[in-house]
């Protein structure tokens, strides 16, 4: 029987929370064709020209207000997802972040040296995008063909609706809930280009009323159809009526159109509605980094304090909560039971 380990594939983050780190993790990020996908002369021109001339030095200062005793808060979290995935499961665990350290080689290649002859490649993105679930994918099978090794490979698919992962999500953003408080979900943004390109059809996604909420052959790759589903699922497991939830996209970057509304402008919406009370969750993200703990608790939380919200609690990732440890491990199963090599 073949020996199988897993590897958690993250986004990535700086190694410090200098200016020079993370000018050096935003180039590796963003000249990433599936990230920016606009012609290699325009992305280079845009990220070395434009971004990494003035970026790093304003959002370097958000690293360090957020930075923890052992390191990056997205490092440290993922790391300890994995060590209790292992605990949980009996197999060997290794992170690879798909930009930063430890990069997806040095998982694989800790894998090897164990012995290792079966992977599961597991992306921890439950809704696909080019951006984060094909690119690491690309890249995990770059690295294996470049260290000529080939061993047996699953692949983790997105998990949106999972009881996996919806049941864990429900059970800790319910405790932060009354009947006066309004939950919103924001998700990691998205460029339209990237959602349109997603449509099997060419004729649904942004064209269709409700399109992100019907399930269609056309939007089964769809980021935004597999955001509003999991809100869907949560909502109906909460037992929440229209009014009382919304959806957002945050982290929005450069001139293009992204997927909205943006996380800004519904926080505006909801406080001159008279919303006062305001429970964010951020589901598309598994370990607290810079987009929750800085973005999201920090200056998300001002912009309502200063529109006159009176109160605002962050739901924390699901990082290695028990509840998720248990559910991961149900998705790593059954993701092997289904290529019949458990």
């Amino acid at each position: 029987m073949e020996d199988t380990g897993v590897l958690l594939m993250n986004i990535g983050t700086p190694d410090e929370p200098t200016v020079e780190s993370v000018r050096k993790y935003l180039r590796e990020f963003l000249l990433d064709p599936d990230v920016i996908d606009i012609p290699a002369p325009l992305r280079h021109l845009l990220v070395r020209g434009i971004i990494l001339r003035t970026r790093p030095q304003k959002i370097a200062p958000n690293y360090q207000s957020i930075w923890m005793e052992e390191g990056s808060p997205l490092r440290v979290y993922t790391d300890r997802m994995a060590a209790a995935l292992q605990e949980k499961l009996g197999m060997q665990c290794e992170v690879g972040m798909r930009y930063g350290n430890p990069s997806i080689l040095e998982g694989l290649q800790n894998l090897k040296k164990s012995g290792v002859d079966r992977v599961l490649l597991a992306p921890l993105f439950p809704h696909y995008a080019q951006a984060t679930t094909e690119s690491s994918l690309k890249h995990a099978y770059k690295q294996l063909s470049e260290m000529e090794w080939s061993p047996s490979t699953v692949e983790l698919e997105h998990f949106e609706t999972d009881p996996s992962f919806i049941e864990p999500l429900t059970r800790s953003i319910k405790p932060h809930l009354d009947v006066d408080t309004h939950l919103l979900f924001s998700y990691h943004g998205l460029p339209l280009s990237h959602i349109y390109r997603a449509d099997k059809s060419s004729s649904h996604c942004q064209k269709v009323e409700n399109c992100c909420s019907i399930p269609t052959d056309a939007n089964s790759n769809c980021y935004a159809h597999h955001c509003t589903m999991t809100s869907l699922a949560v909502v109906d497991a909460l037992g929440l009526d229209d009014e009382s939830w919304s959806q957002s996209y945050q982290s929005r970057l450069g001139p293009v159109k992204w997927l909205r509304p943006s996380t800004i402008e519904k926080v505006d919406e909801l406080t001159e509605r008279g919303i006062s009370k305001l429970v964010i969750v951020s589901p598309a993200f598994l370990a607290d980094g810079l987009e929750t703990l800085e973005e999201l608790d920090i200056e998300i939380r001002k912009q309502f304090m200063d529109k006159g919200g009176k109160e605002m609690k962050l739901v924390s990732c699901l990082n290695d909560d028990p509840d998720w440890i248990v559910g991961m491990s149900e998705l790593v199963k059954c993701a092997l039971e289904e290529k019949n090599d458990l």
